[in-house]
């Protein structure tokens, strides 16, 4: 005979793992916001890079797997942080750190691999 205990353990447990299962889908939502707010007026929503300032600066298509294979994400979570300069010095992607926690940083880096065209 179950106790009343136990069912709520159960129930306790189910709704648990929920919140666990949602919060992925919101830190999910987070990236694809963060993204459209922060990223795609140079890197177009799509991640192409077919915007007109990302044109200007010869952002890469992160739809293509071996312009993804030419980072790893410690340094792609470094751009967003600490912005990106070019080989004159000249400021080509301003620092995110005021702006996104380490997660949020994170989560973007997982949004820009999930560009890959599979």
């Amino acid at each position: 005979m179950k106790t009343p205990t136990t069912s709520f353990a159960v129930r306790a447990a189910l709704v648990a793992a929920g919140v666990l299962c949602l919060s992925g889908a919101v830190l999910g939502a987070d990236a694809a916001e963060n993204w459209n707010k922060h990223c795609a007026s140079c890197h177009a929503k799509d991640g192409s890079g077919n915007t007109k300032m990302g044109k200007k600066l010869s952002v890469k298509d992160y739809r293509d797997a071996k312009a993804q294979e030419g980072f790893t994400d410690d340094a792609a979570l470094k751009a967003i942080k600490e912005g990106a300069k070019d080989s004159a010095g000249k400021e080509t992607m301003k620092p995110f750190a005021e702006k996104l926690s380490d997660d949020e940083a994170k989560a973007l880096v997982a949004y820009v691999r999930s560009l890959k065209a599979k």
